[in-house]
């Protein structure tokens, strides 16, 4: 039956004016109209990842993984059964090891856990400052203010709401972890760059960012006598993302980020995959 039937019986049972039931009935009309859309499948709206390049920035997780100065056993994969049919381990990890996500409490007694960090802040663009050559040059360098201005210079402002990335190519060491962090022994000086204090202070509080990354162990240079470099991410609300490799295949801007961490509830960090869209 028409959804009109009803009402049109009911309006000539009233004995309606004219004008009223020409009123009626085109309202009646476009809620008729209205549910028979509402009844018809909604299209998803997809991404074309075929005009994209997808890099993954996460290095493998293994028991032989670089693991910092001192950690106790940091990563195991026990096997519960193994067969030509079935396959299952049980998996103990630190949260900062391998590729991963600082989140704010990791530094910060009130800063939000892994499980609190919105999505916003986990999907952004990204802004890739690179400092290969001075890193090169100085194992231990931080980056500058200086720095982060030259890149403006030439590549604009860094807006709020980026993920700003620190290309220094330390990444090449990762299978040589005493390359990789300057020393191994617990205790030790360790030698790798990362972001100065005072850079990391302009990219979180001045422009806002929602996380810094680097690809080597730490937000703060091995070298530092403090994790300064945290507090001021963990103060800021800003995650932090260490251990990263393949940002040399990424533009200094234009990418899109991903970087979706373990959802641990109280978590001050945790694995990631980290993962860059970039336009082809």
């Amino acid at each position: 039956m028409s959804p009109l039937g009803p009402a049109l019986h009911i309006a000539e049972a009233f004995s309606l004016q004219p004008s009223t039931f020409m009123r009626l009935r085109a309202c009646l009309l476009a809620i008729a109209s209205a549910l028979s859309l509402a009844s018809l499948p909604v299209a998803a709206q997809g991404i074309d990842l075929a005009r994209y390049v997808l890099v993954d920035l996460t290095h493998e997780v293994a028991a032989n993984g670089p693991a910092w100065p001192g950690s106790v056993r940091p990563f195991t994969l026990d096997t519960l059964v193994a067969s030509p049919s079935t396959a299952m381990f049980r998996l103990t990890m630190n949260e900062h090891f391998a590729t991963h996500l600082d989140a704010p409490r990791h530094a910060a007694g009130g800063g939000m856990t892994t499980e609190q960090l919105p999505l916003e802040r986990l999907i952004a663009p990204v802004v890739v400052i690179d400092v290969q050559r001075q890193a090169a040059a100085n194992r231990d360098y931080a980056l500058s203010v200086a720095d982060v201005e030259a890149h403006e210079a030439q590549y604009g402002r860094i807006t709020s709401g980026s993920i700003v990335l620190l290309r220094t190519g330390w990444s090449r060491y990762w299978t040589d972890p005493a390359r990789y962090f300057g020393a191994v022994e617990q205790g030790a000086t360790l030698h790798f760059p990362s972001f100065g204090v005072e850079a990391a202070r302009r990219l979180a509080v001045e422009r806002g960012v929602f996380m810094l990354g680097v690809d080597a162990p730490s937000t703060d240079i091995g070298a530092a006598p403090t994790f300064a470099v945290h507090a001021v991410l963990g103060a800021a609300s800003v995650s932090g993302l260490e251990n990263l490799t393949n940002l040399d295949a990424l533009p200094r801007t234009g990418a899109l980020l991903l970087a979706l961490p373990i959802k641990t509830r109280g978590g001050s960090g945790g694995p990631v995959r980290a993962v860059a869209l970039v336009p082809r």
